[in-house]
C-alpha cells in the first residue's frame, strides 16, 4: 500500500489534535493538587465496576436508586472515593467494604 504525502500529512495532523486533546484531559486530572485532599482519589465507572466487581448497570443503579453520589465533567462521570466508602458503609456489607478498603488503599510513601 502507498501512502503520498498528502495522505501523510492529514493523519499526522489528526493524530496530533488527538493528542493534544488527550494531553489537555491529563493536565486537568494532574492539576488536582489543590482540589482535593492528598489521600482523596477519583473514580471512574470502569474503577468502581472492576473494585466492586458489578456490572456498569448495577453502578447506574446505584446512582439513580440508592444516592451513591457523583460528579460529571463533559460526558464522563466520576465518584470520589470517600463518597463510595460512604455508600458502602450505609448500604454494603462486609465483604464490599473490605474488598473497596483493599482496592483504593494509600500506599506507605511508594
Amino acid at each position: 500500500m502507498y501512502i503520498n504525502g498528502e495522505h501523510f500529512d492529514n493523519w499526522m495532523e489528526k493524530l496530533s489534535k488527538k493528542l493534544t486533546g488527550i494531553a489537555k484531559d491529563l493536565k486537568s486530572l494532574i492539576n488536582t493538587n489543590g482540589v482535593f485532599d492528598k489521600d482523596e482519589k477519583l473514580l471512574d465507572n470502569q474503577d468502581l465496576c472492576f473494585m466492586l466487581y458489578i456490572s456498569r448497570r448495577t453502578l447506574l443503579r446505584y446512582r439513580t436508586e440508592s444516592g451513591l453520589s457523583y460528579m460529571k465533567c463533559g460526558q464522563k462521570i466520576y465518584y470520589k472515593a470517600a463518597d463510595v466508602r460512604e455508600f458502602i458503609n450505609r448500604n454494603g456489607d462486609y465483604w464490599d467494604k473490605k474488598t473497596f478498603e483493599d482496592a483504593t488503599k494509600v500506599g506507605d510513601g511508594e
